[in-house]
């Protein structure tokens, strides 16, 4: 009983160190289970998986050709070390098949659906990959899985006459099994211009910075309130003097929009009157933009973000014409619409979380809507038409297939 709990206790630690991209850790750990359970099939495939992030393609090739010797009837680690087989191979396809069985059976693992990420983004799936590299990331309490995976590579391949033929792939060197510690090959060297080397690099940056355009969005808010408290020397715009400093730099006002002055619902976006309102605004927006910007893609995001706000500055300008608005509630409202959305849509593919989720959706839209209403000089169209408009633009933002899916 004493081996069997210290085997597991080192398999736990492989599958965090992984989580966390330490494959030498997570290769340590798995040894050390070996040891223990020689025959175990969950310890070798996890060395496999922790071989694989460090480049030892020789020995993930003969770790799952020994799970697959001692569990071959079948299973989640059969299926699991056929995905990596698969995965060497570059036979992708046949690797997401490998890896619905091994989900179906074990739908908790982790690692799977990082994996499953991996190889959508290769097949250009973006949309299918961020849903299930999210599912990885909660599953494993935030884990990222990082270089976990061979790295996408340009690798040409003869074609008709010998010709070179260029393929998106990994490069996978052979799996020599006298020499199983095999380097990683090196990226080729092409020629890009610096302007590509630079789109590369900066859209790399962007996909390691998952609150990137939310960070951005709370800047410009609040920066904008600290420049008006310093032009004015006050921090409550809610005074008379103060309403007319905000209507002097963009505040939305029905008779002037009606002049032509139609910028002031754009500009009425960033512009708070007081420190409360642009700290509600904008903790609402930390808690609850990041996933909608994962969910959806940054565009995609700012899209749902800017244009639920302006659809909410034109509810206000024609059903309270006379009202003095300002703030950024309507796009943070079409923010939360869309997150709606994706738990909707989403439901079946996020399980028991999916049901989770859309409750506390549910609530807590319906305690924001009562809120509204019953309290004096909150901008109630802007908040409706914000969350009309951010459910809209969601549905539209959708890939066809994800829509024809639900």
């Amino acid at each position: 009983m004493e081996a069997q709990t210290d085997a597991q206790t080192y398999i736990e630690r492989g599958k965090q160190a992984l989580a966390q991209g330490q494959g030498r850790d997570a290769a340590i750990a798995y040894a050390h289970a070996a040891q223990i359970e020689p025959d175990n099939p969950d310890i070798h495939i996890g060395l496999a998986e922790a071989n694989l992030a460090l480049g030892a393609y020789g020995v993930v090739f003969m770790a799952c050709k020994k799970v697959q010797e001692l569990q071959p009837e079948g299973g989640a680690a059969y299926n699991m070390a056929q995905a990596l087989l698969n995965l060497l191979d570059r036979s992708y396809d046949r690797a997401l098949q490998s890896l619905e069985s091994v989900i179906s059976e074990d739908p908790a693992n982790a690692y799977a659906h990082a994996m499953r990420a991996y190889l959508l983004r290769i097949n250009g799936q973006d949309y299918d990959a961020g849903l299930a590299r999210s599912r990885a990331s909660r599953l494993s309490y935030g884990g990222a899985f990082a270089n976990c995976f061979p790295p996408v590579e340009q690798v040409t391949k003869p074609g008709y006459n010998g010709n070179g033929a260029t393929m998106p792939g990994i490069t996978a060197p052979p799996t020599d099994q006298d020499n199983p510690h095999i380097e990683r090959d090196q990226a080729p060297n092409w020629n890009r211009t610096n302007m590509q080397r630079q789109m590369i690099r900066t859209r790399f940056w962007m996909s390691q910075n998952p609150r990137f355009v939310t960070n951005i969005l709370i800047a410009i808010n609040i920066l904008v309130f600290a420049i008006l408290v310093v032009i004015f020397q006050t921090i409550d715009f809610t005074t008379a003097q103060g309403q007319l400093d905000l209507l002097n730099v963009g505040a939305q006002y029905g008779p002037l929009v009606a002049q032509g002055q139609f910028w002031r619902i754009f500009t009425a976006m960033f512009l708070h009157f007081n420190l409360l309102h642009i700290g509600l605004n904008m903790l609402s927006l930390f808690f609850i933009g990041p996933a909608v910007e994962v969910f959806y893609g940054k565009w995609r995001y700012l899209v749902i973000y800017l244009v639920s706000g302006i659809v909410g500055g034109i509810a206000t300008n024609f059903l309270q014409p006379d009202a003095l608005a300002a703030g950024a509630s309507g796009a943070i409202f079409g923010v939360f619409g869309a997150l709606g959305v994706f738990y909707i849509v989403n439901r079946r593919a996020l399980g028991a979380y999916g049901t989770g989720a859309i409750t506390n959706w549910i609530f807590w839209l319906g305690l924001n809507l009562v809120f509204g209403f019953s309290v004096a000089g909150i901008g109630i169209t802007d908040h409706i038409g914000g969350l009309v408009a951010g459910i809209v633009i969601a549905v539209l933002l959708l890939p066809k297939s994800r829509r024809r899916r639900a």
